[in-house]
Formats: C-alpha cells, structure tokens, sequence
C-alpha cells in the first residue's frame, strides 16, 4: 500500500490530530494515485541524490496547479511545513524533508507537471512546466535551430523546475552563465496556494528584480510552478578539442591562460587522471590514459572564429605542456568525448558502492592550489577522491568514493567534504557554484557572508514567504562559522 492513511503511515509513532486530518485531506484532492503515506512510498522521496535523510509525513504528486494551490492550502491550515522536489537530482538535500522542531513535512513533487507549454520560437523563449526535463527542452527547440544553453551534467533527468531552485549550471558556464541569466520569468506559488509572476518576457524589466531573488531559492519562498526560458540560436560551428597533460599543474596553469587569451572557449573542463581511467572503460570517449589531467575544450560560433579559436588553444595547450591535442572530427567523436565527462557519476558504481559529491568554487588563479589540497585531503583520510572541474570558472567537483557499510567511513568522508569546503574558503572561494546550498552547505554560509548579509537575507526571505512553511531548515545558516557547521544537519541521517 503506497497511498491512504492506513497503519503505514504512522511510521513507528502515531500520527497526531492535525497530521491525520491533513492526510485525509490531500487524499481528496489528489486521489490515491496522488498520494503517498504508506512507508514504501516514502521511503523513495526521503532523500535527493545527496545522501542525507529525512522520513517525510507524506508524499504529494499533483499534476495541475491548482491541485498544487489546494495541496499547499491545505498543508498551510494545518501548520504542517512543505518541501518541494521534482526528479530528486539534486546534490545537497534541498529536498531532504526536513522539518523544524521535529515536525515532518510533506513533499510536493511536480515531477508530473512536465509539459512544454509554449515553444515560442520568434522570440526565442519556452513556457515551461517545472517537471519538464532539461534536455527534452533542449530536443524540441533543436528543431528550430535554438538550444538551452544551460546544461548540467544530469540534463538527461534533472528537471528545470529544479534547475532554476538551484541556479543550475553546466558544461558551458563560461560562455552562457548559470541559469539565471536564462530565465525571464518565474511563477512562484506561495503557501497560501497564490502564484505571482515574477518579472516577465520583456527584454527588460524595470523595478526590483524579484525573479532573479527567486531563482537559487531551492523552495524557501515557494514553489516554482513555471517559468519563462531564453532559448538561443544554435551555433553555426563547433570546435572540440581533447589535451592530455603530464601534472594537474600544468593542466591548471593551461587554464589560466586560456581564459586570457584573445580566443576565449565556450567550455572548458578538466578531469584528473583518476576520472579519466574510470571513464574510459564506460564510456569508450578516446581519453590519453596516460595523462595527470585532461582539458575538455569547445569553441562555439561562425566557422572562422572557432578555427582561430582551436588554433589558439592547440598552440597554449602545448605551450604549457600538453602531451597530446586531438581535435574532434565530427559530430560522433565530439559526442564521445563529452560522454565520458557527463558519465561520471554513472560510471563510479563500478569502482564504489557510494560516492560524496562536493561542489566548491575557487578563484582560477588559485585552482592548481585547489586541486593539490584535494589530493592531500584524499591522502589524509585515506580516501578514494576523483575531481572534475568546471575549470574556466573555478568550479570543482570532488567525488569521494567510499563504502559505507566499513566502520569509521562516514566520519572520515564528512571530514574529507568538510575540509575540502573549508580549503575553498580559505582560498577565496565560495561553498557553492551550481549545486546549490540545500542544508549541507547550510552552516557554511556564515564562513561567506557577515550577520548583516545574512539578516538581510532573512529579512527578504520572511517577505516573500511570510508562513516559513516552504522548505524549512535550508539555505541560510543557524549557526556561525566554519568550525561549527555540520556536514549532517540535526534532522537528517545518512
């Protein structure tokens, strides 16, 4: 038994007044085919792809907004908080259903509110539903010669609901920016089951910009129930390029002088070796094996350009020591090739049972001291710690591999996430730059902003979302300081 409110639901404690009236409620809204209590149904929606957990009172899918105005009603007349959640690809617990003071909220997913709800190709814009997936997006507007630039590795089941929650990135984040820059519009529904249309479609808007607070709220002001999207031409040309390099210093330092060059790239990625041999098998994607490190290179635009582009990087990429360049020679060995950037994660289940994935951001002239830190951090704890970056913009992706059944694993891995965040920290950088904050970056955040950043925060955040009822305990901090933050927040289990 998936739905109703039978014995299941009580989960080991019995259900209170409110909780069962509630229940009972959003049964009627939604059907038992819209509703989750028994323990099974939970259990699927008590975590995102981190691996923090939480065990919610209930599951709700609804398919239309106003089934989501009424499930939000009816959570707000019973006090019972909610977290919003689409395909659960997110890598930091934003819906992990935590709740305040031990009360357990109710997740509402929109993973059923899919629909591409206008392709309007003359102005190069898409209404969107926020259970739409990021690369259906992109495949319909393929036909009419447009793309969605933002491009997380998960596109192919993150949804842009959930992109837009998090301020999502991607591949090409140096050229086109993170999903801000790409969104025109939100609907935010609010817990009294209202929605507003943040800004609009206009080219530009006049006023305070209530959509770009929105977007990177991960469900703290309301959940996005749609919302307007740029769509851009596709590029005439492409150019990738594939470089092999002896040291992830050197790989690092190609980096830097690339994003300074006359020719800037529209992507550039770096793997460390470990990634590269993990990959390799999986993915077939044609990579140097005997490389430290590999720089993942494209160049995007008219024909010229993306020549001139290639030679450039094919001249610094030797210049600062690469062992081998390789230009991709059509559409095929292009797709290889970022198909074994975008496996990555798919391709540890042979190497690991789990993985701990970090997301920090450090300035690029301090990415070789990053990536060293990580190595030392992995050698420190006795770690397995393979490292993707999104390196024109500093953004690195530490994957700690590990086994959580061995004794003693899960202290050294949070020691491992903690210590990389903190090295970031102390290099200048930030705690996030795509995956968002959710609650394991939470406590950190006093280590990025002063009290009266984060009062302002706040302030701006009890505005818009009066009732604190949407996606409580995440985001902004409860206590200061890096010594003190928590990789597992109070609430939530591994």
């Amino acid at each position: 038994m998936t739905g109703g409110v039978g014995p299941l639901a009580t989960a080991g404690r019995e259900l209170t007044g409110p909780e069962t009236s509630l229940l009972a409620r959003l049964e009627g809204i939604l059907g038992g085919d819209g509703l989750r209590t028994g323990h099974l149904g939970r259990a699927t929606y008590r975590r995102d792809a981190s691996f923090l957990n939480a065990d919610p009172l209930a599951v709700a899918l609804p398919r239309t907004v106003e089934q989501t105005a009424q499930v939000l009603r009816a959570c707000r007349d019973h006090g019972i908080p909610f977290t919003p959640r689409a395909a659960g690809t997110g890598l930091a617990g934003g819906a992990t259903p935590t709740g305040e003071a031990g009360v357990r909220p109710v997740v509402v997913s929109v993973a059923r509110m899919d629909r591409l709800r206008q392709l309007d190709v003359p102005n190069r814009r898409a209404w969107v539903e926020p259970g739409l997936v990021n690369a259906r997006l992109g495949k319909a507007a393929a036909t009419h010669g447009l793309r969605f630039a933002p491009d997380p590795a998960s596109q192919i089941a993150a949804t842009l609901g959930g992109n837009v929650a998090t301020n999502a990135g991607g591949i090409h984040v140096l050229t086109y920016g993170v999903m801000s820059q790409h969104v025109l519009a939100v609907e935010l529904m609010d817990a009294d089951g209202v929605v507003h249309v943040l800004d609009g479609a206009r080219a530009e808007q006049a006023g305070l910009d209530l959509r770009g607070v929105t977007v990177g709220g991960e469900g703290t002001l309301g959940i996005v129930v749609g919302a307007c999207l740029r769509l851009l031409p596709s590029p005439p040309a492409v150019g990738t390029l594939l470089a092999g390099f002896p040291s992830l210093d050197a790989a690092a330092a190609a980096v830097g002088a690339l994003v300074v060059s006359d020719r800037l790239p529209d992507a550039v990625e770096l793997m460390d070796a470990r990634a590269v041999s993990l990959v390799e098998g999986y993915a077939q994607a044609g990579y140097p094996q005997d490389a430290a490190a590999v720089l993942l290179l494209e160049y995007e635009g008219l024909p010229a350009g993306v020549d001139a582009g290639v030679v450039t990087a094919d001249h610094l990429a030797r210049e600062h020591g690469a062992t081998s360049v390789v230009r991709a020679d059509g559409p095929d060995q292009r797709a290889r090739i970022w198909k074994g950037r975008k496996a990555v994660a798919g391709a540890i289940a042979k190497r690991a049972p789990d993985f701990y994935l970090q997301d920090v951001v450090v300035p690029r002239s301090r990415l070789g001291e990053m990536l060293d830190a990580v190595v030392a951090i992995g050698e420190r704890e006795r770690l397995e710690i393979l490292t993707v970056v999104h390196a024109g913009d500093g953004n690195l992706h530490p994957f700690v591999l590990f086994d959580r059944r061995e004794e003693g694993m899960i202290d050294r891995v949070f020691a491992a996430g903690h210590d990389i965040v903190a090295t970031a920290l102390s290099l200048d950088g930030t705690v996030t730059g795509e995956h968002g904050v959710g609650i394991e970056k939470r406590d950190f955040l006093g280590e990025v902003f002063d009290a009266d950043d984060l009062a302002v925060q706040r302030a701006v955040r009890d505005a818009i979302e009066p009732s604190g009822l949407a996606n409580p305990d995440k985001v902004l901090p409860t206590t200061v300081g890096c010594g003190e933050a928590r990789m597992v927040p109070e609430g939530a289990w591994v």
